[in-house]
Protein backbone atom coordinates (compact mmCIF):
# COMPACT_ATOMS: atom_id res chain seq x y z
CA UNK A 1 0.00 0.00 0.00
CA UNK A 2 1.74 3.87 -1.24
CA UNK A 3 2.30 5.65 2.04
CA UNK A 4 -0.08 8.75 1.97
CA UNK A 5 0.96 12.05 3.56
CA UNK A 6 1.54 13.08 7.32
CA UNK A 7 -1.53 15.24 7.18
CA UNK A 8 -4.02 12.50 5.76
CA UNK A 9 -2.90 9.94 8.23
CA UNK A 10 -3.25 12.55 11.23
CA UNK A 11 -6.96 13.34 9.14
CA UNK A 12 -7.79 9.41 9.58
CA UNK A 13 -5.93 9.03 13.18
CA UNK A 14 -8.18 11.36 13.97
CA UNK A 15 -11.60 9.67 13.20
CA UNK A 16 -9.99 6.37 14.03
CA UNK A 17 -9.29 7.41 17.90
CA UNK A 18 -12.72 9.24 17.98
CA UNK A 19 -14.85 6.36 16.98
CA UNK A 20 -12.32 3.91 19.39
CA UNK A 21 -13.36 6.37 22.32
CA UNK A 22 -17.18 6.36 20.93
CA UNK A 23 -17.05 2.55 20.99
CA UNK A 24 -16.10 2.66 24.83
CA UNK A 25 -18.11 5.31 26.00
CA UNK A 26 -21.31 3.53 24.90
CA UNK A 27 -20.98 1.50 27.51
CA UNK A 28 -20.57 3.70 30.10
CA UNK A 29 -23.25 6.17 30.17
CA UNK A 30 -26.95 6.57 28.12
CA UNK A 31 -27.88 10.18 27.98
CA UNK A 32 -26.13 12.03 24.72
CA UNK A 33 -25.28 14.86 27.21
CA UNK A 34 -22.86 12.73 29.10
CA UNK A 35 -22.12 10.77 25.95
CA UNK A 36 -20.46 14.01 24.61
CA UNK A 37 -18.93 15.00 27.82
CA UNK A 38 -16.72 11.40 28.35
CA UNK A 39 -16.14 11.58 24.56
CA UNK A 40 -14.64 15.03 24.77
CA UNK A 41 -12.89 14.16 27.57
CA UNK A 42 -10.56 11.92 25.92
CA UNK A 43 -10.81 13.23 21.95
CA UNK A 44 -8.66 16.63 22.42
CA UNK A 45 -5.45 18.00 21.83
CA UNK A 46 -4.20 17.90 25.57
CA UNK A 47 -5.43 14.38 26.18
CA UNK A 48 -4.23 13.01 22.61
CA UNK A 49 -0.82 14.42 23.50
CA UNK A 50 -0.56 12.96 27.21
CA UNK A 51 -1.11 9.57 25.05
CA UNK A 52 1.45 9.68 22.70
CA UNK A 53 3.82 10.35 25.61
CA UNK A 54 2.51 7.08 27.33
CA UNK A 55 3.57 4.96 24.18
CA UNK A 56 6.42 7.09 22.96
CA UNK A 57 9.08 4.33 24.63
CA UNK A 58 7.42 1.62 22.57
CA UNK A 59 7.54 3.19 19.11
CA UNK A 60 9.80 2.17 16.60
CA UNK A 61 12.54 3.80 14.82
CA UNK A 62 10.21 4.19 11.50
CA UNK A 63 7.26 4.86 14.17
CA UNK A 64 9.55 7.67 15.51
CA UNK A 65 10.09 9.48 12.80
CA UNK A 66 6.48 9.44 11.45
CA UNK A 67 6.16 11.32 14.84
CA UNK A 68 8.49 13.80 14.00
CA UNK A 69 7.21 14.02 10.96
CA UNK A 70 3.99 14.68 11.62
CA UNK A 71 4.95 16.86 14.54
CA UNK A 72 7.43 19.37 12.78
CA UNK A 73 4.29 20.03 10.09
CA UNK A 74 3.21 23.81 9.54
CA UNK A 75 0.23 24.57 12.73
CA UNK A 76 -2.70 26.30 11.21
CA UNK A 77 -3.06 29.81 12.71
CA UNK A 78 -6.14 29.00 14.99
CA UNK A 79 -3.85 26.53 16.76
CA UNK A 80 -0.53 28.71 17.36
CA UNK A 81 -1.25 29.33 21.09
CA UNK A 82 -1.12 25.93 21.84
CA UNK A 83 1.60 24.92 19.36
CA UNK A 84 3.29 22.25 21.18
CA UNK A 85 0.19 20.39 22.32
CA UNK A 86 -0.90 20.64 19.02
CA UNK A 87 2.12 19.44 17.86
CA UNK A 88 2.03 16.08 19.99
CA UNK A 89 -1.36 15.50 19.11
CA UNK A 90 -1.50 15.81 15.83
CA UNK A 91 2.06 13.32 15.93
CA UNK A 92 -0.44 10.78 17.83
CA UNK A 93 -3.23 11.21 15.11
CA UNK A 94 -0.82 10.11 12.69
CA UNK A 95 0.59 7.59 14.11
CA UNK A 96 -3.12 6.22 14.78
CA UNK A 97 -4.11 6.65 10.83
CA UNK A 98 -0.71 5.25 10.03
CA UNK A 99 -1.06 2.22 12.07
CA UNK A 100 -4.83 1.93 11.24
CA UNK A 101 -3.93 1.84 7.34
CA UNK A 102 -0.55 -0.32 7.30
CA UNK A 103 -0.77 -2.25 11.10
CA UNK A 104 -4.09 -3.21 12.23
CA UNK A 105 -2.40 -5.47 14.55
CA UNK A 106 -0.40 -3.08 15.77
CA UNK A 107 -3.07 -0.42 16.19
CA UNK A 108 -5.11 -3.32 18.29
CA UNK A 109 -2.06 -3.49 20.93
CA UNK A 110 -1.63 0.10 21.12
CA UNK A 111 -5.63 0.62 21.46
CA UNK A 112 -4.84 -2.10 24.24
CA UNK A 113 -2.26 -0.55 26.41
CA UNK A 114 -3.92 2.95 25.94
CA UNK A 115 -7.41 1.37 26.86
CA UNK A 116 -6.21 0.38 30.25
CA UNK A 117 -5.06 4.44 31.36
CA UNK A 118 -8.00 5.97 29.81
CA UNK A 119 -10.55 3.53 31.84
CA UNK A 120 -8.55 3.11 34.68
Amino acid sequence: MQEINMRNYAHLGDAVWELFVREHVVDLCQKPKDLHKMTTKFVNCSYQAEMLNLIEEDLTEYEQEIKRRARNMEVPVARRNNQSEYRQATAFEALIGYWYREDKERLKSIFEKLLSEIFK
